[in-house]
């Protein structure tokens, strides 16, 4: 290879890979929001904000107003370890101070050993609190978290003992987010929403950004949209508001974003940064966590990332600290867009296949009644079909119970993933991930 040729490659590697043209983020998003059930009326679709390198913000938007507000559900958590480390640059708190510090006398912080849970612990997920409480009993499935208490969480904390050490294993815990964004604003005697208003979102201009939405953001917002196109209530976190309350739209994301991957384009960078250092493992050996974001090894380079999942909507926020590049990607459909997300900071990551535009029929109860009973596709796992009125549902073993919907008197399809269920004499075949799994019906 000639000297000249060298360099020129040399220098064409050294270039940042540049984000997808809109055109090319559309014709992405337009075929994933078509196949969503429903989604020919007004209002469900994908939003898809992008960062280049250059610092040029662009929106791509289908099926849904680019400026639409949207739940960002656990995004709110890297807002929330923003402002802890935004506390611990001005001197308000330090990292490695216990948790107990900042809640009341009363309450009983689970110990193990001689350590004490730390902010630290709660910011990396490594506290060893679990995922949710156990006195987490929704009145309202379709707004689960609006009657859990501040008091039901400190009954939980008092009584509840570790099952390993702490900072020993990650573990993603809504509860322990919820509880670090609770104790911080207790530091700060205000509510979690104004310290998150003004130690994030003021000083970065992000005003379409809040947990109580304005009559003129309300207006724009994005209604979600359950598996079945149907739409669902949005979602209230009083007392654990800091693990996934708060609502945005993509510019504001976009906003946050250029924040972050310049560590000097605010006075808030600084602090910023500071949240994407890796701080602890995880069970995956490509992925690490840092304060709230957590970070994915991939070959083009890392990906610090974090998504987000309510009732009806699903999110995305993630960037490339080398080469400064970052996506946003809200939906108010149930369905993931992490793919997407990844895929545009990195073209090696494979987006998951459409699923085919599926149409229900409607099928007489008699034949349903057929299908009902339990289906044996292993000796330690089944699947149970039941039925409720018109509507058949499966439920695998150690899995939650999900409708399917008939394509004709023999097969059936889910919503909830890209599956199909074809029922025999005697049996039915599972078909999922290009496989066909054959269960057999087990006598009563």
């Amino acid at each position: 290879m000639h000297l000249i040729s060298t360099l020129a490659l040399a220098i064409a590697l050294q270039q940042p890979q540049a984000l997808p043209a809109d055109s090319a983020v559309r014709a992405m998003l337009v075929p994933r929001v078509a196949a969503f059930p429903d989604s020919g009326r007004h209002g469900i679709g994908i939003v898809v904000g992008l960062l280049d390198a250059s610092g040029k913000r662009r929106i791509v938007a289908v099926g849904v107003d680019s400026a639409g507000v949207f739940e960002i559900g656990s995004i709110t958590k890297v807002f929330t370890t923003s402002v802890l480390e935004d506390m611990v640059e001005r001197g308000e708190v330090r990292l490695d101070d216990p948790v107990a510090k900042f809640l009341p006398r009363s309450v009983t912080v689970p110990t193990r050993g001689d350590r004490q849970i730390t902010l630290l612990d709660l910011a990396t997920q490594s506290s060893g609190l679990p995922r949710m409480p156990a006195n987490f009993t929704p009145r309202d499935s379709m707004n689960p978290y609006a009657d859990y208490s501040v008091e039901q969480m400190y009954t939980f904390l008092s009584g509840y003992q570790l099952t390993r050490d702490i900072g020993a294993e990650y573990e993603y815990s809504n509860f322990g987010m919820g509880l670090l964004g609770h104790a911080l604003a207790l530091k700060a005697r205000m509510s979690y929403e104004e310290l998150v208003r003004r130690r994030v979102l003021a000083p970065l201009g992000m005003s379409q950004t809040a947990i109580t939405l304005t009559p003129a953001l309300r207006a724009k917002l994005a209604p979600g949209h359950d598996e079945e196109g149907r739409t669902v209530p949005n979602w209230d976190l009083p007392a654990l508001a800091g693990a996934g309350a708060l609502r945005s739209t993509a510019s504001d994301l976009l906003k946050f974003l250029a924040a972050n991957v310049d560590s000097t384009a605010t006075p808030l960078s600084r602090a910023l940064w500071h949240t994407h250092g890796e701080r602890h493992a995880t069970n995956d050996p490509a992925l690490k966590v840092g304060l709230g974001w957590h970070i994915l090894a991939r070959p083009a380079g890392n990906i610090v990332w974090h998504n987000g999942g309510t009732g009806g909507y699903r999110t995305f926020i993630g960037f490339d600290p080398v080469r400064r590049i970052g996506v946003v990607a809200l939906s108010n459909m149930d369905a993931s867009v992490d793919d997407i997300g990844y895929h545009l900071l990195d073209e090696t990551y494979p987006l998951r296949p459409i699923p085919k535009r599926r149409t229900e029929v409607a099928v007489d109860s008699v034949v349903l009644m057929r299908y009902v009973g339990n289906y044996e596709l292993a000796p330690t796992f089944q699947i149970a079909v039941t039925r409720e009125a018109t509507r058949l549902f499966v439920q695998a073993t150690g899995q939650p119970r999900f409708p399917i919907f008939a394509e004709s008197d023999s097969t059936f399809f889910l919503r909830v993933v890209d599956a199909q269920i074809t029922f025999s004499q005697g049996g039915l075949v599972l078909h999922q991930n290009g496989r066909d799994l054959p269960a057999r019906k087990l006598q009563n």
